[in-house]
Parts: structure tokens; C-alpha cells; sequence
């Protein structure tokens, strides 16, 4: 649902409850949309040891200094 920034001023209340039923809302300003109203998801899901296995790779020299070349992008 769209609705238009005095709209949502005026039916706030209700908004919500539509928010809170799962439905998404989009408030725009001169028919563009600026913002969005989406329900709060309670439980969040539980990171897993492991699950990025073989995923990612860590070099051995990973702590090691930046070269010079790469340092020099970094400072102003």
C-alpha cells in the first residue's frame, strides 16, 4: 500500500495495525516514495559455527602491512 505523507499522518493508528499484520506501507512525498513501514520480525535467526566452511579465506600474510602502493589510496 501507498499512501501520501498527510494520509499517513491522519491514519497513523490504522497504518500500523496494517503494518503489524504483516502488510508493508510506503510513504511518498509528491507521489515519491521516501520512506517504507514494515513489521518488526521478533526472532531473528540463530547464527551456525561453521556454516560459512569453505567460504571464506584467511592467507597467512593477512596481518601483515599494506604495501606502500595500496597505503598511499588510504591516506589524505
Amino acid at each position: 500500500m501507498r499512501v501520501n505523507i498527510h494520509e499517513a499522518k491522519t491514519r497513523l493508528s490504522e497504518l500500523l495495525n496494517r503494518v503489524e499484520s504483516g502488510e508493508e506501507i510506503i510513504i511518498a512525498r509528491a507521489g515519491t516514495p521516501i520512506a517504507r513501514l514494515i513489521p518488526i520480525r521478533d526472532k531473528t535467526a540463530e547464527r551456525v559455527a561453521g556454516t560459512a566452511k569453505g567460504k571464506v579465506i584467511i592467507e597467512k600474510n593477512f596481518d601483515e602491512p599494506l604495501p606502500e602502493s595500496i597505503l598511499g589510496e588510504y591516506e589524505g
